[in-house]
């Protein structure tokens, strides 16, 4: 299984990515090993999907960060929280 994530950290700043193992990656975000977020943590899991391929998880990535928004980041995390 792969997983689209969004990450957010208490300013309120996402990052959106995707990876196979989540637990992994959610780790090194928070240990610095990702020039995008390094330094800009603690970062929290806010929103997941799964998919089949990373082909799939890649395409979501890329159609919500093609949406240029944090509205509809947001609009996205708390639908999926309520």
């Amino acid at each position: 299984m792969y997983y689209l994530y969004v990450l957010k950290n208490k300013k309120g700043s996402y990052y959106i990515g995707t990876t196979n193992n989540i637990e992994r990656r959610i780790q090194e975000h928070n240990n610095g090993k990702s020039k995008a977020t390094k330094n800009r943590g603690p970062w929290n899991i806010v929103y997941t999907e799964k998919f089949r391929t990373r082909s799939q998880a890649m395409k979501r990535e890329y159609y919500i960060k093609s949406q240029k928004s944090k509205k509809f980041i947001k609009n996205l995390v708390e639908k999926n929280i309520s």
